[in-house]
């Protein structure tokens, strides 16, 4: 069985609410950047019984997606999509890069 495939997957989808945004900032190459915070609710099954989490993920965008989440409301419902990397070149932590995300219905409550 070979696992090359697998040693390449790395994306993650997650329904959260989008907890903070900061400022819309250019990379040195140019490239439009904005970091921002998750918060995801949800319940989970695990072993046999469902379990609540609860959790806040940091996350980076860039390019088309960095300007578009640059325009919305703290609060907004969203579904994004991308990879876990390090937050920083020279760091440990993670983040998920957003590369794809979309709002979700407002009128869809979250689940506790």
């Amino acid at each position: 069985m070979s696992d090359r495939g697998a040693a390449g997957t790395n994306r993650l989808a997650i329904a959260a609410t989008l907890a903070r945004r900061d400022a819309l900032r250019t990379t040195p190459a140019g490239v439009p950047a904005i970091e921002l915070l998750l918060e995801h609710r949800s319940e989970q099954p695990e072993g046999g019984v469902m379990r609540r989490v609860d959790c806040e993920l940091e996350a980076i965008a860039f390019g088309a997606v960095a300007e578009a989440i640059a325009k919305l409301d703290p609060g907004t419902r969203l579904r994004c999509e991308g990879f876990l990397a390090r937050r920083w070149r020279t760091g440990t932590s993670l983040a998920l890069h957003v590369d794809r995300f979309e709002a979700l219905d407002p009128a869809d409550p979250p689940r506790p």
